[in-house]
């Protein structure tokens, strides 16, 4: 048997950048489908050679500061010595098998790291291929615990509003109907119960009154839950809103009373971004379930965990339906190259002075957007730990605004009615203030 040729983009020299031409971009506007985007009018696309550092490199030369960690991932920046090292060691011994019958050390190494890091109680990993897939399994838990208890009725979710988990289809309907960008979907989603999403902001005094709806649906309708489901305290894609600590404990100690199951969405929000390693260490509560993903390997490899209390392992495991396994078994599970990776992306987050950074990002976005509150059309400006948004009153004309901060020199990539920045923990504060400053330009124009 022959082997095949090797590609033209193999023997380019190393180190060098590929290139792409009108050709391929035409192509690319052609035939392939970007994300929320249509294949008749698509929004612009811009061709990135290289990254290293917080910066992007396009085709024509241009660098721009990522203000975006990639979709919030990318938290130690691009092209790191210490991730390159550990995906190319992992490599060269192996790069991935099946994890049904099979287990290898990235993945209890990776494993191990979780059930440290944790909330408290969190014993059990599942390794998933992505944060849709991670909620997904997350939900499939706590349906089969009910399952496994006797209990098939309650087969019901309890969420808030503006929440995002996902685009499959278990994660979408816990999403919010109109701002979690599924509205089209309404009709053949599974329809859950919604309650207001919290007012109280995060820092502000707390109202209890706050609590009162979702007191109201979780006692009508207990026998029928099987668990609530939420961001705790940073809302992502649904909205960009911050919430008190102390709603969510209220909710910590209604499921414990109600005997619900609580899934806490930290996708986002884990390893750091909200200034505490998962946004639940605000409120100092531990979910019965918490899903993972994002910046779990740094930005290099899709990979994603969900962690499970002994309370939900033991109740599926000990059923005698299907044989107490839980009924889910991804092909790429625990691939050896993302747990090496991640494991390697934990310790180097460990291993700095994370905690500085993210505040130092925090002061660094409260004032550097803070001049946006006095501009026409701006709704609000709000920031916690290495997140800063400008809400609009209006939609953005996504196209328009982005062309415009790339030509500033940024990457920022704006949805609905939200600017906001979420940019790696390496960024230093000169990058910082030209991230800033090019958004204040842009929304100030």
């Amino acid at each position: 048997m022959t082997q095949p040729e090797t590609a033209a983009a193999d023997e380019l020299p190393a180190g060098a950048a590929p290139t792409l031409g009108p050709e391929d971009l035409e192509f690319d506007r052609r035939h392939i489908w970007h994300p929320y985007t249509s294949m008749n009018e698509p929004l612009p696309v811009y061709p990135v050679v290289g990254a290293d550092g917080v910066r992007l490199e396009l085709s024509d030369g241009r660098q721009l500061i990522d203000g975006m960690s990639s979709w919030w991932a990318a938290i130690h920046g691009y092209n790191h010595p210490h991730l390159n090292r550990a995906l190319k060691n992992q490599a060269d011994r192996m790069s991935h098998v099946m994890f049904g019958g099979i287990t290898h050390q990235p993945a209890i190494d990776l494993a191990r790291r979780l059930v440290d890091l944790s909330p408290e109680g969190l014993d059990h990993v599942f390794f998933c291929d992505s944060g849709s897939v991670a909620m997904e399994v997350a939900i499939k838990m706590a349906f089969q615990y009910w399952f496994a208890a006797g209990e098939s009725g309650r087969s019901q979710l309890l969420t808030i509003r503006s929440g995002y988990h996902g685009d499959t289809f278990q994660a979408m309907s816990v999403c919010d109907p109109v701002t979690g960008m599924h509205e089209i979907f309404s009709d053949v989603l599974p329809k859950r119960l919604f309650a207001p999403n919290p007012r109280c902001r995060f820092g502000d005094e707390y109202n209890p009154a706050d609590f009162a709806p979702f007191e109201k649906l979780a006692r009508e309708h207990r026998q029928e839950l099987a668990a609530v489901v939420l961001e705790p305290i940073v809302q992502g894609a649904g909205g960009m809103w911050f919430y008190h600590p102390r709603y969510l404990r209220q909710v910590r100690e209604l499921c414990d009373e109600l005997d619900l199951l609580l899934i806490a969405d930290e996708i986002a929000t884990g390893f750091g971004r909200s200034g505490k390693l998962f946004a639940c260490e605000h409120a100092g509560v531990t979910p019965d379930i918490m899903a993972v993903g994002k910046a779990l390997t740094g930005g290099y490899l899709t990979l994603a965990a969900t962690l499970a209390s002994g309370r939900v392992a033991d109740g599926i495991s000990s059923s005698r339906l299907n044989g107490g396994v839980l009924m889910h078994g991804p092909t790429y599970m625990a691939n050896p190259l993302a747990c090496a990776v991640g494991s390697a992306s934990i310790d180097l987050l460990l291993s700095g002075p994370w905690k500085d950074n993210i505040e130092r990002i925090g002061r660094g976005l409260e004032h550097g957007l803070a001049t946006c509150r006095a501009f026409a059309g701006v709704a609000d400006v709000r920031t916690l730990g290495a997140i800063g948004v400008v809400e609009m009153a209006e939609p953005v004309d996504v196209a328009a605004l982005q062309a415009a901060l790339v030509a500033r020199g940024v990457w920022v990539r704006p949805f609905g009615r939200l600017v906001y920045l979420m940019p790696p923990y390496i960024i230093n504060d000169s990058d910082l203030d030209a991230l800033c400053g090019a958004v204040c330009e842009v929304v100030r124009s």
